[in-house]
């Protein structure tokens, strides 16, 4: 029995020491390869980051690129306490103070739970906001973006058709 245990530790020493060498040599080997990335820097450098974006601060609403989507932050969030205790988001945007703040109100769905049942607060799955609302930055695109929204393909669609 001690033998079997003596050689079964030895087997797996000698493929730990083989895989663990084995992957020094690949990491030597990927190191001298240059691979493409946003980052413009071996993976092994830690460049210094660029400056933080200015975030669009202009309170107004912007068009949504495709059906379901949802809105973007059109202000900054800076300093907004959401966690289990308080949600500052809600202070402009639940339904009994938006008289005052002249915010939209957050959707209906927001006070639904899974089966479909209106609640009276805010729903738990809805209630940290920026899991599907972001802020936008006035930053340039990192990468060419050709996304064409869901009016210009109807649009577009529609045209093709009238000329046949």
């Amino acid at each position: 029995m001690k033998t079997v245990k003596l050689v079964s530790i030895a087997a797996l020493m000698s493929c730990s020491f083989a895989i663990f060498t084995g992957s020094a040599v690949a990491a030597d080997a990927v190191s001298d390869v240059k691979i493409a990335t946003l980052r413009e820097a071996p993976l092994n450098v830690e460049p210094t980051p660029p400056a933080m974006q200015k975030v669009s601060n202009t309170d107004v609403k912007q068009s949504r690129n495709y059906p379901m989507q949802p809105p973007v932050i059109p202000h900054k969030i800076d300093g907004y306490q959401v966690d289990l205790k308080v949600n500052k988001c809600m202070a402009c945007h639940d339904r009994k103070q938006t008289t005052d703040s002249q915010a939209p109100m957050v959707s209906v769905t927001h006070y639904m739970d899974r089966e479909n049942n209106f609640l009276a607060t805010l729903s738990p799955r809805r209630y940290f906001c920026t899991q599907c609302h972001v802020p936008q930055l006035e930053a340039k695109l990192l990468v060419e973006n050709d996304f064409v929204d869901m009016d210009h393909l109807i649009e577009a669609d529609s045209n093709k058709k009238a000329k046949h």
